[in-house]
């Protein structure tokens, strides 16, 4: 009997599935520095018509009516030393945080024998109803001409949102009993800035040499 060869039969391969496109990667991690730095609009960068002062150097004289009726001048203040910061505008979201910050820490500059005085170029009428609307509790003096807050170096060019304006620029200066600048932040960022400021007053100052 004659033996039958048989060949194995040819199994058809089923045809490679197309790979789906790969998915994008989405990170479920939230960008902390751009998520804090919304809560405030972003300070606009400066140049100041002249610099800014520095330690050492001494503070220009000013004669400015602040929102409670007083007078602040080299009279009214010899011997006094004191904190005078210049802000853009009342009841704006960032100035609105540094006059909050300054109000709450009070009575730790009180303690450091310094009075805090706020400046800008608002009317009296405005500084009372920001002072009245956040229970404000040191004076707020209005500069309507700029002229003092050129001669600290706190006026001059901005740019925000790609527009450049003049106006303040943000500026903290510690004045001495001496009338001599103690400390000197410019420009400043609100957050955090009081209490740096805070951090300055137990350290010893060293002043410039001219």
């Amino acid at each position: 009997m004659a033996r039958t060869k048989t060949t194995p039969s040819k199994t058809k391969k089923a045809p490679a599935k197309k790979k789906a496109p790969a998915k994008k990667k989405t990170s479920s991690t939230t960008d902390v520095s751009s998520a804090s730095a919304s809560a405030l609009p972003p300070e606009p960068t400066g140049t100041p018509v002249r610099p800014p002062l520095d330690v050492g150097d001494l503070a220009p004289a000013f004669d400015l009516e602040s929102d409670d009726g007083r007078r602040f001048n080299a009279e009214t203040l010899a011997g006094q030393r004191f904190v005078l910061y210049f802000y853009p505008r009342d009841n704006t979201p960032g100035c609105t945080q540094e006059a909050c910050d300054f109000r709450d820490a009070s009575a730790r500059f009180n303690a450091a024998g310094l009075i805090v005085l706020g400046v800008s170029g608002d009317s009296l009428k405005s500084h009372e109803r920001f002072r009245e609307r956040h229970n404000i509790t040191f004076p707020l003096l209005s500069d309507p001409g700029n002229a003092v807050a050129a001669a600290y170096g706190a006026f001059g060019e901005k740019s925000m949102y790609g527009r450049k304006v003049m106006g303040i620029i943000r500026s903290t200066f510690v004045v001495g009993d001496d009338r001599k600048i103690e400390q000197s932040f410019a420009p400043v960022r609100v957050p955090g800035h009081v209490q740096d400021l805070l951090g300055t007053l137990t350290r010893p100052t060293t002043r410039k040499t001219k």
